[in-house]
């Protein structure tokens, strides 16, 4: 328990699709340990879903790419008002938006502890563009006014978020703490006996957003450069669009990929402990992240893992030790590493070997969760 009575913890994430993929397994220990949840998000084809696993999912609206500040304030005043009606003890959100709002929501109705989870540093952050650019002043302001306060903790997940955060003033050191994403369920997610013939094509996959930033192009070339090499090696790309992320790739994109013969899309992966089963590379070629999920999955399969020297992934693979790491935004390295692989099944085996024992002693769901709710604990002290 969290203390001497059940509490009501509402979990407000900015897609439904990020709690059924992300928190189900928070929402279930917080369930089995006796409290009241409601779950909060824009509609989405998930939300029915957690319902018939028996959880209070309600649809809450909100566009993502929404700049109307009176918009915003509506969302805000509407989401404080479902908390102090729920008479929510605690409050946690997740990515920046839903992190920032349910804080400041917390705060207008009186929320006990307010918890904020930051996956990363988002858009806003990495992107050099125009827009993001002017967004960043103001959303660092909004989280520092949402973030800094006794009753608030924020969680981040990779040493390099916390000194952003910290080294911009927007949270006090004491009030944040890493924790390695929403971990991995590891009785799911398991080694299996992989035998490729000799001359069986090497299957290589990217799961993840359709995002440009998560390396989408870099992928692309690189396998361009690979088939032009006369290499016998499956590209394929799992996961959707992001309709409400500016660095989506298109539809139109994706289709011309698979046109061209470089890519297999395939869409929406549900068994994604399957998919894994039937690959012998995982990649993620991304520019930031927060600890990526597929890499984690991965590395619990026992798979050989290539991704990038950046936030968030270099916490998942060190080079040469449990995977191989590659300059960001660069597709000539990550080729020459995908071949290197190829042309050495032993080293890619070691080095699966390798990323599933550090999936055992830090990623496991159940460790991230216990550690989730000593911050619960900890802001409800606060």
């Amino acid at each position: 328990m969290l203390g001497p009575e059940p509490l009501r913890i509402a979990l407000f994430a900015n897609t439904d699709w990020y709690l059924f993929n992300f928190r189900l397994s928070l929402a279930r220990r917080l369930r089995d340990l006796g409290h009241q949840l409601i779950l909060l998000s824009p509609d989405g084809e998930f939300g029915p879903r957690l319902r018939e696993m028996g959880f209070d999912w309600r649809p809450l609206p909100m566009d993502r790419r929404s700049l109307n500040p009176l918009a915003e304030a509506r969302l805000v005043w509407r989401l404080a008002g479902v908390l102090r009606s729920e008479r929510i003890d605690i409050v946690h959100g997740f990515t920046i938006k839903p992190a920032v709002y349910g804080a400041l929501a917390g705060r207008l109705a009186g929320v006990r502890g307010r918890v904020n989870a930051v996956a990363g540093m988002g858009y806003v952050f990495i992107s050099n563009s125009l827009k993001a650019r002017i967004l960043r002043p103001v959303v660092k302001t909004l989280a520092r006014f949402a973030f800094d306060s006794r009753r608030a903790r924020l969680i981040v997940q990779n040493p390099d978020d916390h000194a952003e955060f910290v080294g911009a003033g927007v949270v006090r050191a004491d009030r944040v703490h890493i924790i390695p994403g929403s971990g991995v369920d590891l009785s799911r997610f398991t080694a299996v006996e992989r035998q490729r013939a000799p001359d069986a094509p090497l299957r290589v996959l990217l799961a993840a957003r359709m995002l440009w930033d998560k390396g989408l192009q870099e992928f692309i070339d690189a396998a361009r450069r690979l088939h032009g090499e006369g290499r016998r090696i499956d590209f394929l790309l799992a996961g959707e669009p992001d309709a409400g992320n500016p660095a989506s790739a298109s539809i139109q994109d994706l289709q011309g990929w698979v046109d061209e013969g470089v890519v297999q899309w395939l869409g929406h992966v549900s068994d994604m402990a399957g998919l894994l089963a039937s690959v012998d590379v995982v990649v993620l070629p991304s520019y930031r992240e927060g600890l990526p999920k597929t890499l984690i999955e991965a590395a619990g399969c026992a798979l050989p893992l290539v991704t990038t020297d950046v936030p968030g992934c270099r916490e998942v693979v060190t080079d040469g030790v449990d995977g191989l790491l590659c300059p960001v935004r660069e597709s000539g390295p990550l080729a020459v590493a995908i071949a290197r692989l190829q042309d050495d099944p032993a080293l890619a085996r070691r080095l699966g070997d390798a990323a599933r024992r550090k999936a055992m002693e830090r990623f496991d769901e159940q460790i991230v969760i216990d550690r989730t709710l000593a911050v619960y604990r900890e802001a409800l002290g606060g």
